[in-house]
C-alpha cells in the first residue's frame, strides 16, 4: 500500500490541539521549511532525528511560524526540491493492489494435476505424448492394442457397466453417449441414471466407431472418466511394460488458461469469485480475467501465509500458449462512489498525529488543510480523502515529477 510521507508540521498560531480543521496560512513560508514538501527521504529523517536528539539533551528549540518569509505569489521558492500541483477531484475510487501470479492451464479443484489412472490388463502398446491435447470421446491409450477412451465426468470408473445397472457413472455415461452424437436426445435421455437398451444400442455405435467388438457393455478398463477435455504433461509408464490395473500412467491439467496466485490470507476476505482483474502477461500486454474460486486452506512458506487464487482469462486467446509464465494481476478489493480524490504523494503526515494537504488558491496563498484518508488505490497512486475544509477542483501540493 502506498505510505504518505513523513513531515514535521505545526499548527497555525491559535489552533488548540484538538481543532482536527485547523488551517495554516504558507504564504510566508521560508525556504527550509517550503524545501520540506519533497525533501528526499535520507535528508527529512536526518532532519528529524536532529530534532529529537537535542529535545532529548533538554535543548530548547524556538519553533515560529513555519511558513514565515515566502511570497504569496511566488508559490514554492527554489530550493532544489521542486513541487507541482493536482487538482482535487470528486469521482469513484477502487483499491487495487497488484500480486505476482503463474499463468498455465487449470487443475483439479486443489490446483493439483489429473492423474490418468489405468483399469486395463495387458501390455502399454499406446501412450500420449506430453503436450498432447485429448479431447472427450477420444483414444487416451491403447493397452495390448485395445483402445482405452477417455469419456467426460467426476465420477471416476469403478465397475464395469451393462444393461440394468443404474447410477452417476451411468449418468455420465448417458451424456457422452449424447454428447457425442451416437444418440440423439430424443433417443436417450442424457440426465437418466439408467442403463437400459437405448444406452446399450449407442454403446454398441461407438464400438463399431471404434472397430472393436460391439458388446453393448461397457468393461472397467475400456475408458477413462475425467473432469474434461486433458492436456497431457507428464507420462510416467513405459511402451512395452505391463499395465496392471490401478496403476498411474499420467499427469493432465485441463485445456482451460487459468492464472494461480497465492494470495496474502489477510485479503481472503477481500476478493470473491466473480471479481474481474487485470492481467500483465509477459510481453507487458494486458487482459482482464474474472476469479474463478478462492481456496480456504492456507498455507506457509518463508513465513508468509497465503490461500490459492484460480483466474481464468476472458480472453484465453491472447493469453497464448505458455505454462507456468510469470504474470502480474491487479485486483480489485474494494471500491468507492462519489468521493473526493488526491495523490497519496499530496498527504503531509502532522507530528501531532493525523494528516494535512497543502492547497493553493487562484492568488498564491498556501494553506494547510487537515483530512481524515479513507481508501487507497495503490495501483494508480490515488487516496480517498474527507474533510471539512476541502472541496473538488482545490489545487494542492504534491512533490515534482
Amino acid at each position: 500500500m502506498f505510505k504518505p510521507r513523513e513531515h514535521i508540521l505545526r499548527q497555525r498560531p491559535g489552533a488548540s490541539a484538538g481543532d482536527s480543521q485547523a488551517t495554516t496560512d504558507v504564504s510566508d513560508a521560508t525556504d527550509f521549511d517550503r524545501g520540506r514538501v519533497a525533501a528526499p527521504r535520507r535528508r527529512r529523517w536526518r532532519l528529524v532525528g536532529l530534532v529529537l536528539a537535542l529535545a532529548a539533551a533538554g535543548s530548547a528549540v524556538a519553533l515560529t511560524n513555519p511558513f514565515a518569509g515566502a511570497s504569496a505569489k511566488g508559490g514554492v521558492p527554489g530550493n532544489g526540491y521542486p513541487t507541482s500541483l493536482a487538482t482535487v477531484t470528486r469521482g469513484d475510487l477502487s483499491s487495487q493492489t497488484s500480486v505476482a501470479g503463474t499463468l498455465g492451464y487449470a487443475g483439479a479443484p486443489d490446483g493439483s494435476a489429473y492423474e490418468v489412472v489405468n483399469q486395463a490388463s495387458g501390455t502399454l502398446s499406446e501412450l500420449p505424448a506430453a503436450g498432447r491435447v485429448i479431447g472427450c470421446g477420444q483414444v487416451l491409450y491403447r493397452v495390448s492394442d485395445t483402445p482405452v477412451l477417455l469419456l467426460c465426468g467426476a465420477t471416476p470408473v469403478y465397475r464395469s457397466l451393462y444393461e440394468g445397472d443404474s447410477g452417476p457413472d451411468v449418468q455420465e455415461l448417458n451424456q457422452n453417449l449424447v454428447a457425442l452424437g451416437y444418440a440423439t436426445r430424443s433417443e436417450l435421455d442424457p440426465s437418466s441414471d439408467y442403463f437400459g437398451a437405448e444406452t446399450a444400442y449407442a454403446l454398441e455405435r461407438l464400438q463399431a466407431k471404434l472397430g472393436v467388438h460391439q458388446t453393448g457393455s461397457l468393461s472397467e478398463g475400456q475408458a477413462v472418466f475425467l473432469p474434461g477435455p486433458l492436456r497431457i504433461t507428464q507420462v510416467s509408464s513405459t511402451l512395452g511394460t505391463s499395465a496392471p490395473p490401478g496403476s498411474p500412467l499420467a499427469q493432465a491439467t485441463a485445456t482451460r488458461r487459468q492464472v494461480t496466485v497465492n494470495l496474502n490470507a489477510a485479503q481472503q476476505s477481500s476478493v470473491k469469485a466473480g471479481d474481474r482483474v487485470t492481467i500483465t502477461l509477459p510481453n507487458n500486454d494486458t487482459t482482464s480475467g474474472v476469479v474463478t474460486s478462492v481456496g480456504k486452506v492456507a498455507s506457509t512458506s518463508n513465513g508468509s501465509t497465503t490461500v490459492p487464487l484460480y483466474i481464468t482469462p476472458l480472453d484465453p486467446k491472447v493469453t497464448g500458449s505458455l505454462d507456468q509464465a510469470p504474470v502480474q494481476v491487479q485486483i480489485t478489493t474494494a471500491s468507492v462512489n462519489d468521493v473526493l480524490i488526491v495523490p497519496v504523494n499530496a498527504l503531509l503526515a502532522q507530528a501531532g498525529g493525523g494528516y494535512a494537504v497543502e492547497t493553493v488558491d487562484g492568488q498564491g496563498v498556501h494553506r494547510l488543510v487537515a483530512v481524515t484518508p479513507r481508501l487507497f488505490d495503490d495501483a494508480d497512486g490515488l487516496v480517498q480523502v474527507t474533510s471539512l475544509g476541502l472541496q473538488a477542483g482545490e489545487r494542492v501540493v504534491v512533490p515534482a515529477t
